[in-house]
């Protein structure tokens, strides 16, 4: 299990990246929002803080998962990933609903001012960057096999297509249409509570003992073309964090040794290992029915 707390403490290091990067920009984006009257500009700065919050969770999830198996955790402390993704979702959804509340407003009151059009290149500048964290941080999720890490990665392309919207509306303010502006936050606001329900669904998903049942037959495909098993009487997995545990009954021959057949679900264990990076493997065996 040493590779998977390295991958684990690996991991840390895209959600360290991520905190920086938006702790930047957020503030660049708040700043020349407010001074220089730019609603969507103000809105993108305010998606990047839920952004931190959420960073900042995945940091703390990836550390407690690193802490060895004890008395109370006996399968590890792999879920705190998702509680904390969970925590973030939360967070993210109450920072978006005001977002769009704000908006609404702006709308209303009819007096928007057209921002500045130098705004609409920091907007790209910012969303340049966002896809370079990006494209870093899904190579490290790959390598490492961290869910949590990729889904820190979807986010951060969100957060550049984001940056790209708010730099539509501050160029279609230009041409005398200064709401179109507002219209931008509008959806900025939107992005953020669309991104929030995402990662509530799929952590409630996982905190359920839920999985995609499309995965199983790799799984099933690859335990029968181990020589000895017979067959398949019935396989199942969930997810504990990034780690995915997997319950399979097989079959082997009705004369076969007990030593044989451990040797078999050794075999299992170790080819699940290597073929799926699935370390948590629980075998049980029945003789094959004639």
């Amino acid at each position: 299990m040493v590779d998977v707390y390295q991958n684990l403490k690996e991991g840390e290091r895209g959600a360290w990246l991520s905190i920086v990067s938006y702790l930047v920009l957020s503030t660049f984006k708040l700043v020349l929002g407010y001074v220089f009257l730019s609603s969507a500009l103000r809105a993108d700065g305010m998606n990047n803080l839920t952004d931190i919050v959420a960073s900042i969770a995945v940091l703390i999830g990836l550390r407690i998962a690193r802490k060895p198996p004890d008395s109370d955790h006996a399968y590890g402390h792999f879920r705190a990933e998702t509680v904390a993704a969970l925590i973030a979702s939360l967070i993210m959804a109450m920072v978006g609903i005001q977002v769009l509340i704000d908006a609404v407003g702006s709308l209303f009151r009819g007096h928007e001012q057209a921002p500045e059009p130098w705004l609409a290149a920091v907007a790209i500048f910012c969303a340049a960057i966002m896809y370079g964290v990006y494209r870093y941080n899904l190579a490290l999720a790959r390598r490492t096999n961290s869910q949590a890490l990729l889904a820190a990665a979807k986010d951060n392309l969100s957060d550049a297509m984001v940056s790209i919207g708010a730099a539509v509306g501050i160029i279609g303010s230009q041409f005398g249409m200064p709401w179109l502006d507002v219209a931008a936050a509008l959806v900025v606001g939107l992005l953020i509570c669309k991104t929030a329900w995402d990662i509530l669904q799929e952590s409630m998903h996982r905190l359920t003992d839920g999985f995609d049942e499309k995965e199983l037959p790799e799984l099933r495909e690859t335990i029968a073309s181990i020589p000895g098993v017979e067959s398949i009487k019935d396989i199942k997995a969930r997810v504990n964090g990034s780690q995915i545990l997997v319950d399979v009954i097989i079959e082997v021959a009705a004369d076969m040794s007990v030593s044989d057949s451990h040797d078999i679900t050794d075999r299992v264990e170790d080819t699940m290992a290597k073929v799926h990076n699935i370390h948590y493997v629980h075998v049980h065996v029945e003789p094959k029915e004639i």
